[in-house]
């Protein structure tokens, strides 16, 4: 059967105070899936390569909606 997770450990996405470069957007998504933020960065930078527009419109979403690390 499987384990249910409780409030203490559940993954939460948050924007770090330390290590950001811009706003935190990268860092917190390479934290919540556990993976480099190098490579996280690079995909956000290939989003904005078509136009620009759709990735920066969704990185500035990303911005407001992820909550800041308290």
């Amino acid at each position: 059967m499987p384990s249910k997770k409780t409030k203490s450990t559940m993954k939460k996405l948050v924007r770090p105070m330390e290590g950001r470069k811009l706003a935190g957007v990268a860092m917190a998504f390479a934290n919540y899936f556990n993976i480099d933020v190098i490579l996280i960065r690079v995909i956000l930078a290939l989003t904005l390569v078509p136009g620009g527009f759709p990735g920066l419109l969704i990185y500035v979403l990303c911005w407001i909606l992820i909550p800041s690390e308290e």
